[in-house]
This record gives structure tokens, C-alpha cells and sequence, in this order.
């Protein structure tokens, strides 16, 4: 009797450690990621034609052309799409096709009503915690606007007045006021870049930095605070009073060959 408890308790000992490791692959298979990223590099591409206007509100995105002019195959080009589309960029209709998403007045008007309020916010805590390194930055970037700026450099001054947005928000030093930020990001910039193709409110931009700047290495919270929140809505402003002279919204597309620009830059696979 003893005998055979000795021969089955041997047999679990034998058994368990082929269980252990069995459970062992089967978490690291379940777990393994795949490191492709294509379809991230066809989203980043895609938000930047849309963000810049290269692919106007209301295009369709017809998958045969789309991957053609990309260079990739239609499964992460539709993977591409999704992630647009979570991002406010892109309509995904029931048929499967996609579209560039509209500019809508009412959307866009709530939009920077919310961001305005996260920029003020960031404004006012980074005054207080802004450190000496933090503010040489904004300044170095302030002479790139400028110089962008003076040259009519419009794309340039984009990517720059972009990174001091993003600066302000960063110096506030608080990961849920960046978070909230960062997802509404998309649809500002291409707001931004629409507000921007008007002169007269690029050269506003430029004099309302300065002075954003400045209240920031005075300290001073409440006037960092209170121009900036000045200083979106104004954009706001502009994108909405544009959009109110083409009857509520910029959806249509226009004509003309709007994959040019795509298929002179193919993603690589």
C-alpha cells in the first residue's frame, strides 16, 4: 500500500513540472506583441495630410487607392483607419469606406472651449513650476516662430508653434492634465493649421506668444493662464467665423488630385 502512494506521488512529481512549463508558453505566446508597427506609420502619415489640409474634410478614402498610394496592403490600412478614427480624424461608414471627418462649427466651437480650459490650466501651474531649463526652451522656440514667421515659412512655424503648446502642457508637470491633452490633440492641430492659413491671424499668433512667454518666466499665474486661454479661443474664433461663411461646415471634398502628395512619400514596407 505504501508501496503504490510512493509510485503515484512520484508520477505527480513527474508530471507537474511538464504542467508548469506547458502554462509557462502558453502565457508567453499569449503574450507576445507583434513589432511591425506598419499600420502606425500609415496613421502617422495619413494624420498628417489631414491635419495640413493635403486631404481636405469629406474626402473619401477608397482602400485600393489609399493603399496603393501608400504602398501597404488594405489590413493595415484598415488598422490605420481605426486608430484616425479614434482620434476624430476620419468617419468610418457602414459600408467600409471611410472618410476625411468634416469640420464642423458646433464640434469644433465645444472643442476649443475644452481645450482653452486644459491650456489654462497648464498655464497657470507651469508658472509656478517651470524650471530655468524649461523657459530657455519656450524661448528658443519663440525665435523659431519669429523666424518662420518673417519668411513665411507656414509648415515650419506649424511644427514649432505646436511644440510650444505641447511645452506649456508638459511643464505643468501633471500626467492627467497631459493625458486629457494628448487626446484631443489631432483635431486641434488640424483646427490650428486651418485658423493659421489666414495672415492676418498668423501675425496675432506670433505677438500672443510673446507675451504668454513672458508672463511665464515672470511667474505670473493668472496672466500666463488668462492669455493663453485668450489665445486658443481666438483661434477658435477664427476656424468657426471661417466655417460660418461656408454655411456651418467644410465637408466637401475638392476637386483635383488629392494622393500626390501620398504617393510621392510611400510608407516602406
Amino acid at each position: 500500500m505504501t508501496e503504490t502512494k510512493t509510485k503515484q506521488t512520484r508520477k505527480k512529481d513527474k508530471k507537474e513540472p511538464r504542467r508548469r512549463r506547458g502554462v509557462t508558453a502558453l502565457r508567453r505566446r499569449g503574450l507576445r506583441v507583434l513589432r511591425t508597427g506598419l499600420h502606425e506609420q500609415a496613421a502617422a502619415r495619413l494624420r498628417s495630410l489631414i491635419v495640413r489640409g493635403d486631404l481636405s474634410p469629406g474626402h473619401q478614402l477608397l482602400e485600393l487607392d489609399m493603399s496603393e498610394a501608400l504602398g501597404i496592403s488594405r489590413t493595415p490600412l484598415r488598422e490605420a483607419l481605426k486608430q484616425l478614427a479614434t482620434e476624430g480624424l476620419v468617419e468610418l461608414r457602414l459600408n467600409r469606406s471611410a472618410v476625411v471627418a468634416p469640420l464642423r462649427r458646433d464640434e469644433l466651437a465645444e472643442l476649443f472651449e475644452a481645450v482653452s480650459g486644459i491650456e489654462r490650466c497648464a498655464a497657470e501651474l507651469a508658472a509656478t513650476r517651470i524650471a530655468a531649463r524649461d523657459l530657455e526652451r519656450l524661448e528658443a522656440l519663440q525665435r523659431r516662430i519669429e523666424w518662420h514667421h518673417d519668411r513665411g515659412e507656414l509648415h515650419d512655424y506649424f511644427e514649432a508653434n505646436q511644440q510650444i503648446h505641447a511645452a506649456i502642457v508638459g511643464f505643468a508637470r501633471n500626467t492627467v492634465l497631459k493625458a486629457t491633452h494628448d487626446a484631443l490633440l489631432p483635431r486641434v492641430e488640424r483646427a490650428r493649421f486651418f485658423a493659421l492659413s489666414a495672415r492676418g491671424r498668423w501675425d496675432e499668433s506670433v505677438r500672443e506668444h510673446r507675451q504668454i512667454l513672458a508672463a511665464l518666466r515672470a511667474g505670473d499665474a493668472e496672466r500666463a493662464g488668462r492669455l493663453l486661454d485668450h489665445h486658443v479661443r481666438r483661434t477658435g474664433e477664427i476656424v468657426t467665423n471661417a466655417l460660418d461663411s461656408k454655411g456651418g461646415d467644410a465637408g466637401a471634398a475638392s476637386p483635383g488630385s488629392e494622393l500626390r502628395e501620398i504617393e510621392t512619400r510611400k510608407v516602406r514596407t
